[in-house]
Formats: C-alpha cells, sequence, structure tokens
C-alpha cells in the first residue's frame, strides 16, 4: 500500500458517510426547488379584428366563438378584440382594412370581395353542383381549394392577406319578398338584394339587383327601395327584423345552395407570431367551424318556428324557379371568361362528382326516414 493513500474505512462508517453525503445532496436539490424561479411573463400579442356583422346578429355571435378559442387556448400568448362591423370600417372594407394593417384580422363571407374578382365568390357561395357546405370545406382542406384561395388572394390579387374558410353554411332561404314568387316570371323585375355570384344569377333571371350590408337591408324593404332580399338564416333573418317588413319567406335556393365564412388576418401579422400560437389559430378555426354547425341546426330550428308563429307565411320556392337558377348557373359559370375562374370551378366539379357521387351511391334517402317517423306527428 502506498503511504500517501489513507485506509480504508470500515463498512459500517463507509456506510455512515455515503448516507451523509445523499441526504446533503438532497438537501441542496430541495433547497433549489423550493427557490422562487424568476420567470418573465411574455406580454401578449394584441390583435384588433372586426366582423362584417351587426352586433346582434347570431353571425357576430360565430366570430365571437372563434375569438373565445383563440384567447382561451391561448392562454395569455395572444388576446384577440372583437369589433363589430362598422366599429373601425364599413363591412365591406373590411378585406383591404386587414390587407393594409388597418385591422389585425376579421370574419366575413369571401363572396363579399366578388367585387375584387368573381372568384372570390367560389370560396364562399360555390355553384350548386348537389354538394353541401361541409363538402366545400372538405375540396377546401383536402381537394386543393385552400392552395387555390390562398393563389388568388396572395398571387392573383396580391393582398397581404392570410385567410381560413371555416363554417359550414346550409342552403340560404330564396328570400323576404312582398307576395310569393308563382315561377320565374313573378321575379323579372323584382329589386332583389343578394351578393357574390347570386347577384350574376339573379340579374340573369331578369331581376335588378342591389348588394347591401346586413344592417342595412332591412331598412332597404322598410322604405320601399327594393321589393325583396335573401341574407342567410332563420336567426339573422328573425334578429335582423325581416318578420316585421315581409310576411313571405320563401325558403330553398340555388342562389346560394352552399356557403361558409372567411377569417381573415394580415398575412405579415400572423405570420410574425410564434408557431405554436399560430397553430392555435389554424385549429380553433376549425374548432369553431363544427361547434358552429350543431349550433346553427338548435338556433335556425327553433327561429324558424318562432317566424311562423309570428303569422309569416314559409313557403317553398317552386320547382319551375329552381329549375330557372340552374340553367342560369349554367351561364354565369359560361360567361365568366376569367382562366383562374375557370381553374376553380374544374377543381370544384371534379371533387364534388366524386364526393357527392359516393353520398348519394352509400346513404340512405333521409326523406324516406323522416317521413316514416314524423309524418303523423
Amino acid at each position: 500500500m502506498n503511504s500517501s493513500e489513507d485506509p480504508p474505512l470500515p463498512a459500517a462508517e463507509a456506510s455512515n458517510s455515503g448516507r451523509r453525503k445523499f441526504l446533503a445532496g438532497a438537501a441542496v436539490a430541495a433547497a433549489g426547488l423550493s427557490t422562487p424561479s424568476v420567470v418573465r411573463a411574455q406580454a401578449a400579442v394584441r390583435l384588433k379584428f372586426q366582423s362584417t356583422w351587426p352586433n346582434k346578429d347570431i353571425f357576430h355571435e360565430f366570430a365571437s366563438d372563434f375569438v373565445k378559442r383563440v384567447n382561451e387556448m391561448g392562454a395569455g400568448r395572444i388576446q384577440i378584440e372583437l369589433l363589430q362591423a362598422g366599429a373601425v370600417v364599413p363591412a365591406f372594407q373590411l378585406l383591404d382594412a386587414v390587407s393594409t394593417g388597418v385591422l389585425d384580422g376579421g370574419h366575413g363571407v369571401a363572396a363579399y370581395w366578388y367585387g375584387k374578382n368573381k372568384s372570390f365568390s367560389l370560396f364562399g357561395t360555390a355553384p350548386p353542383f348537389g354538394w353541401n357546405a361541409n363538402q366545400l370545406l372538405s375540396w377546401v382542406r383536402y381537394g386543393g381549394g385552400q392552395e387555390l384561395y390562398d393563389e388568388l388572394t396572395q398571387q392573383v390579387l396580391k393582398l397581404n392577406i392570410r385567410g381560413f374558410l371555416s363554417g359550414p353554411m346550409p342552403t340560404q332561404p330564396f328570400g323576404w319578398f312582398k307576395k310569393e314568387l308563382d315561377g320565374p316570371e313573378a321575379f323579372k323585375g323584382q329589386k332583389y338584394r343578394t351578393v357574390g355570384l347570386g347577384a350574376d344569377l339573379a340579374k340573369e333571371m331578369g331581376a335588378a339587383v342591389t348588394i347591401l350590408p346586413a344592417g342595412e337591408i332591412v331598412p332597404a324593404i322598410d322604405r320601399g327601395l327594393i321589393d325583396g332580399a335573401e341574407f342567410n338564416n332563420p336567426s339573422s333573418d328573425k334578429v335582423l327584423g325581416f318578420p316585421d317588413v315581409s310576411k313571405v319567406y320563401m325558403v330553398q335556393s340555388y342562389h346560394q345552395a352552399l356557403e361558409c365564412f372567411e377569417i381573415l388576418f394580415n398575412k405579415r401579422k400572423f405570420e410574425g407570431l410564434p408557431a405554436e400560437v399560430q397553430a392555435i389559430v389554424k385549429y380553433a378555426a376549425e374548432a369553431a367551424s363544427a361547434d358552429m354547425s350543431w349550433k346553427a341546426q338548435d338556433r335556425y330550428s327553433k327561429d324558424l318556428e318562432a317566424i311562423k308563429a309570428a303569422g309569416v307565411k314559409v313557403i317553398p320556392t317552386p320547382k319551375s324557379i329552381l329549375e330557372a337558377q340552374l340553367k342560369a348557373w349554367d351561364k354565369v359559370i359560361a360567361n365568366t371568361q376569367d382562366p383562374f375562374f375557370q381553374k376553380v370551378i374544374e377543381s370544384q366539379k371534379t371533387f364534388a362528382k366524386r364526393v357527392v357521387g359516393m353520398t348519394r351511391e352509400m346513404e340512405a334517402p333521409r326523406d324516406l326516414a323522416y317521413e316514416h317517423f314524423f309524418a303523423q306527428a
């Protein structure tokens, strides 16, 4: 043994020494855990977000549902402030306001930007290829629709926006009229409010079209400036006051057989968000889309019953008008020669033919089952 080395400790003493070292180390670790760590909280990114809807409309509520999801999941990293239509800019100026940074984001429908490029309307009020709005959103997500939307907004029109299509809407009523329309001839000459490609369709059928935002429609009917108008659904129509100025409500139509909402963000602002916050926004749009479709089924059906109870005559649009609408769609599509428009149309038709074809082949008729259980109720 080298004389410079310490002699080995007895086994018991060595065990006690090891225990003392372990306890001392554990005490240091515990002290470290009990010492408060200094966390520097990062200030939330605050975004100003405006809808294109009056505060009382259920559509503004849908916008609020999206904002609530982002704010809750953001947990202090992002805070969106929701404003109603007109708070910063008029409804039809929302797109430009978001693109230029006057607003950080907004909630509306793509058909409102039809004046910039008719292709916009295809992402909100697509032609009635036998599909529904959920199938339209399936095309957006899985059939190339989002890529075409991004091409339109960022390459064709050079807009500084990032858009999310969300929230499937059922078929919209033909609208509110002073008197019942018994055929396409009765629609000719009507001063009628609609938006997007629905405006081209109505013109093709001989109507005189006026494009108005939600809050201006009922006053226009009341003052006799228009003869008839559509907006979207029983809940919106009821709260906006349509039953106060008209007692004829014609439901079922091909002018807007399906539609979805558009959630907009300033592109530079959005891309400046942390990646996890961008993901929150994206998935909040999807979650709000699902919840909106469920909420709409409940609320729209209740409000349709309330409209009937208020003495409104709710009638289906005659088959002759529906057939005239389809023929008018043929002309609207053929007359719009823009190459990008036709590119989107072909993509939608290809997807709809496959998906709707499968649906028709696979699903049992709903009408047969409904009549079986409720026809005598």
